[in-house]
């Protein structure tokens, strides 16, 4: 009887341990999940887009590029929007499945020969290429509705100001 009351505590504890080890494990992936996101300032974007060559890009000054990432993401980088289309907007940019990159759900055209996940991550060097794709080959930026409702023929300079961006 000893015995059975034994396995009983062990199989209890075994089953307890390995419940806890489950929820450490789904604690552990949701964190790397939230490490992975990333919302930048205003400023810090600001440094990487005159880094990157986008003040005065196709004639877009730099207010024009960090006011349109502000209306199409808030400057975050993991944001989706999932359109009824069935395409999907990726990123800073909310750039689209079905024209600019590829997913793993349909047939898309890829025109910036870029997986759509790489323009999820807090490395901006495909979504910015991507975006100068869009602004040189379409009609500048009239592509971010976004743009076009908020920043369009508005005075762009209070986007930098205190940035300590020329």
């Amino acid at each position: 009887m000893a015995e059975n009351g034994q396995d009983v505590i062990r199989l209890c504890f075994q089953r307890a341990w390995g419940m806890k080890a489950v929820g450490i494990l789904a604690l552990i992936i949701s964190l790397s999940i939230v490490a992975e996101s990333k919302v930048y300032t205003r400023c810090k974007l600001a440094k990487i887009f005159v880094k990157a060559g986008l003040d005065n890009y196709e004639g877009f000054t730099l207010g024009n590029w960090i006011c349109m990432a502000y209306y199409e993401s808030h400057y975050n980088t993991t944001v989706r929007t999932f359109l009824k289309d069935g395409s999907i907007d990726y990123g800073i940019f909310q750039i689209n499945s079905f024209t600019w990159c590829r997913n793993e759900r349909r047939q898309q055209k890829n025109h910036c020969h870029v997986a759509c996940a790489a323009l999820l991550t807090d490395d901006l060097t495909d979504a910015i290429l991507c975006a100068k794709k869009i602004v040189k080959e379409t009609q500048g930026m009239n592509y971010w509705q976004g743009w076009k409702k908020h920043c369009e023929g508005k005075d762009m300079s209070e986007w930098k100001r205190g940035c300590e961006v020329s």
